[in-house]
């Protein structure tokens, strides 16, 4: 039986999203989330994934898209889960069935090296690959459990330095593969890419 026999997919809250996400997602933790759905197996009515979308936390990367005026129309797929006993297609079927649903053009997702991925998910869905996210370092403080956009919003270096002394250090951010789609119709899309800052290059192999 296929998965789209199997499965349906519909809207769940916020509350539901993050405690699968927390409890089964190798990052464990919260992500921005301004929609989020779920798939759900026919028979037995199983949540057996799911998807969130949320505003990206970092500024110059919903400016670094398509520039500072599409800046408001962007979003992130932030987290994606689905149960090992979810047939392979799973991932892509719960992208493809839920990308439409979200109302911002620009949708932008990373697969991290660190652990392992490339992105295959996206390169099955279509998506345009943009290369490696930038070199960067992560602001941690010892003890708090905060995202290091947050922190870096709220205070400089010198002033984390001062208040935290050696607790704040700054961590080498592993780089990752940084994927992009144009959710729009075709002649939409032609003017975005037009805008696009990044360079389109060939998908990333294992």
């Amino acid at each position: 039986m296929s998965i789209k026999e199997n499965y349906y997919i519909k809207e769940i809250d916020y509350k539901k999203a993050m405690d699968i996400i927390i409890k089964n997602h190798y990052l464990h933790r919260k992500a921005p989330c301004s929609f989020s759905f779920g798939l759900f197996e026919n028979t037995t009515n199983e949540l057996k994934g799911v998807i969130i979308y949320g505003t990206p936390s970092s500024a110059p990367l919903r400016k670094g898209i398509c520039g500072d005026d599409e800046k408001n129309n962007v979003i992130e797929l932030t987290r994606l889960w689905v149960d090992d006993s979810v047939p392979r297609n799973g991932e892509s079927f719960l992208i493809g069935n839920t990308i439409k649903r979200v109302n911002k053009e620009i949708i932008v997702s990373f697969a991290e090296i660190d652990q392992g991925h490339i992105g295959y998910v996206y390169q099955a869905t279509n998506w345009i690959y943009t290369g490696l996210s930038a070199k960067r370092s992560n602001w941690v403080i010892e003890g708090v459990d905060k995202h290091c956009q947050t922190i870096a919003d709220k205070y400089t270096s010198k002033e984390l330095t001062e208040i935290y002394g050696d607790k704040f250090k700054r961590v080498p951010r592993p780089r990752k593969h940084r994927y992009v789609y144009f959710n729009c119709s075709k002649k939409r899309k032609k003017e975005l890419l037009s805008k696009l800052k990044y360079k389109i290059e060939s998908y990333p192999k294992s």
